[in-house]
């Protein structure tokens, strides 16, 4: 992304918000080459969200992700401020990452888009909120997109691009152009719609592995190991599009009017999993959900998950490269 005319020397990327997500942005924004400022309401935060922005660099450079020189490189180039307006002065993208609050990110939009000239970007890592109603106070929406990174952002490729109501198309494939800079792989969503893609995706496979629970098919253990070692285990590089097209068009037909007849089409969330939340078995936060947690690790299930995650990234790279 360019910066031109009386804004050349707006250089820096500005993360709004040095939370868990924020901070990995922070990290990829900076491993990219890009000066980057995490602004936070105190200096508490935005001190965490420096620190856990450096560890999310030196876990890539551990795991040869980067090199040494482009770690240090990057360390160097995290800035921190507690002083909203005089950071954005000297931005050329601005990336909100706080609290999913729809009042709070209207609020935080509206004061942004008074102190940014209308040609610069601004997004928002929102997951569940679309941006036409983050951007409503806004007197530049065209120039607002949701830049939706996936959990770890330091890892997943992953970045969803949506447009909303007003939403510039230029501006938003300019943004799409930053991000593949970081070594992200962002798509563009034209519709500002509930999920956005992926996680629209993600949710139906959520709902049919909620009722094959609640139904007695499987246990949760079997319905996420079925998941993790059967068809996850093809989609870094084999989508279900391209499965339907290898498979031929008139077999993947048979198929689905065989087998969509029987999967669950409740429109709103299982009876078994508000049963779940009714007996405040929330999960490994309360010690049970899906999973005994007294019996098992997070903290240790989500090293492994990052390990995965580090050795697709490496893999694909490769691939990608032949």
């Amino acid at each position: 992304m360019r910066q031109r005319g009386e804004h050349k020397m707006r250089d820096a990327v500005v993360i709004v918000g040095c939370g868990m997500m924020g901070s990995g942005i922070g990290a990829m924004a900076a491993l990219s080459g890009r000066r980057t400022i995490l602004v936070d309401v105190d200096e508490a935060h935005t001190c965490r969200g420096r620190k856990k922005a450096t560890e999310c660099i030196c876990l890539r450079k551990e795991n040869a992700l980067v090199t040494e020189q482009v770690a240090e490189k990057a360390v160097t180039l995290l800035e921190t401020s507690t002083d909203l307006a005089a950071s954005v002065k000297k931005a050329f993208l601005v990336i909100e990452a706080i609290a999913e609050n729809l009042p709070a990110k209207q609020k935080l939009f509206a004061e942004i888009d008074h102190l940014l000239p209308p040609e610069i970007p601004i997004c928002s890592n929102t997951s569940g909120l679309q941006i036409t109603q983050i951007a409503a106070l806004c007197s530049y929406p065209e120039r607002t997109v949701t830049t939706h990174f996936w959990l770890p952002a330091h890892l997943v490729p992953l970045v969803e691009v949506v447009m909303g109501s007003h939403s510039d198309e230029t501006m938003a494939k300019n943004v799409m152009e930053e991000l593949r800079r970081w070594k992200k792989t962002p798509v563009l969503v034209r519709k500002d719609l509930p999920g956005q893609l992926a996680n629209r995706i993600f949710q139906a496979i959520i709902r049919e592995a909620v009722d094959i629970v609640a139904s007695g098919l499987a246990s949760a253990e079997d319905v996420d190991t079925a998941i993790s070692c059967g068809m996850a285990m093809r989609f870094p590089e084999w989508g279900p599009l391209m499965h339907l097209d290898a498979i031929g068009l008139q077999l993947g037909l048979a198929v689905q009017d065989s087998v969509l007849p029987d999967l669950c089409t409740d429109r709103k969330a299982n009876e078994y999993l508000r049963q779940l939340v009714a007996e405040g078995k929330l999960g490994s936060s309360t010690g049970e959900g899906f999973y005994d947690w007294k019996k098992r690790d997070i903290a240790e299930d989500m090293r492994k998950r990052d390990h995965f995650i580090i050795g697709a990234v490496k893999l694909k790279e490769q691939l990608d490269g032949e």
